[in-house]
């Protein structure tokens, strides 16, 4: 038995101070004077005690991508999320040729295995995301076109064991086969890299989209007269990502998009290999991306994935919106694990759940992450 004393606790609905008691799972809340009796100690000292994030949209960091499926570095990049508050996350794919991407799962089976039977360093893998290859040409981004291909629905339904979400552009699904393949097998299926109209956008919904891709990148965008895939994502009734890092974004649109979307708003990084280095030239699904500052480009200039870290999103969400702490840690923990369906265990600080913890200070630096009641990372 462990308890956190000296902490402001992040509930759902709520801050409070008081001490966090834990084993593997969540036990309970208390005062200082009702902790269980020989229970270790750890003292947060006035920092914030919150659920830990959940990234379910990363290809990379610290030098390694997803896509290169290496098994060691997918533990190097689950090792160093957990510096930044990451207790679960799911590894996400960019378009390469299908053997490339079946590889990757491969790897994430058995990385998914390790964390569920074995002593695992690093930020738990819960499955992949599937960014590609079932994308639109004129909305590709920094995705290769020659990999890219319509929907496949028999694929998709080979490897749902693994596959928690894809991307599709619904405009590319023949009678939404694929979609409607997908829901039916428990795959979260997102709409992203379309250049859908507002109304096949609304269709696809019907037909079981529940979920869009970096809202505002790579999609039709929202205009007066055609709303686009924006438009849908953001009046239907979705979950939506955000890559909070005020250069996909404009931070003015955060707060915004937090009182339209309120549960349904999830931040994420689309981090990539040059995520946690220093500016300069990096690969990204076999191109040159260059880093300077927060900016990741393409040699002519396309935005290609992310440097953000799931406690920076939360900062500058802090910083940038009115929304109370509560609300944007849940936009980091629980509204990511309401969209992949384990919001049962993980996402919050309820009694029964599992004990993954972050605790940060004022200036948000992350001082420990805890995963399954054990302290993984203390800076």
């Amino acid at each position: 038995m462990k308890a956190i004393v000296n902490g402001r606790l992040v509930l759902k609905d709520r801050v409070i101070d008081g001490a966090l008691v834990f084993d593997k799972k969540i036990t309970g809340f208390c005062n200082g004077a009702e902790i269980p009796e020989g229970a270790e100690i750890i003292d947060a000292k006035g920092s914030f005690v919150s659920p830990g994030f959940i990234d379910i949209h990363s290809h990379g960091c610290v030098g390694e991508d997803v896509s290169d499926g290496s098994f060691e570095g997918l533990k190097k990049m689950s090792g160093h999320l957990l510096k930044n508050g990451v207790t679960a996350w799911l590894p996400t794919t960019i378009t390469c040729p299908v053997p490339e991407i079946e590889r990757v799962f491969d790897c994430v089976r058995r990385a998914k295995t390790e964390c569920e039977n074995v002593n695992w360093d690093g930020a738990i893998v819960l499955g992949a995301n599937m960014e590609g290859p079932y994308l639109n040409r004129k909305r590709k981004g920094a995705h290769l076109e020659e990999h890219l291909l319509p929907p496949d629905a028999g694929f998709l339904k080979k490897h749902s064991d693994i596959i928690k979400i894809v991307t599709i552009a619904p405009e590319l699904d023949n009678g939404f086969s694929a979609v409607r393949a997908a829901r039916g097998a428990g795959i979260v299926v997102s709409i992203g890299h379309s250049d859908a109209s507002y109304e096949k956008a609304a269709e696809s919904v019907a037909n079981g989209v529940c979920h869009a891709t970096h809202l505002f990148n790579a999609m039709s965008p929202l205009t007066h007269r055609e709303p686009g895939v924006v438009g849908a994502a953001v009046s239907l009734d979705i979950s939506v990502e955000l890559i909070a890092d005020t250069f996909h974004i404009h931070k003015d649109l955060f707060g915004l998009l937090h009182k339209i979307k309120g549960e349904k708003l999830v931040l994420i990084t689309d981090g990539v290999r040059a995520a946690g280095l220093p500016d300069g030239n990096y690969d990204l699904g076999g191109q040159e991306i260059t880093l300077r500052g927060i900016e990741c480009r393409l040699r002519d200039g396309t935005i290609a994935g992310s440097v953000l870290t799931m406690i920076s999103a939360v900062k500058n969400m802090r910083g940038h919106t009115d929304a109370p702490l509560h609300e944007i840690i849940n936009c980091a923990s629980r509204n990511p694990a309401r969209v992949i369906g384990i919001d049962n265990k993980k996402g919050s600080l309820n009694v029964g759940m599992d004990a993954d913890v972050a605790v940060f200070d004022d200036k948000f630096n992350i001082l420990k992450t805890i995963i399954g009641g054990e302290v993984k990372y203390e800076a």
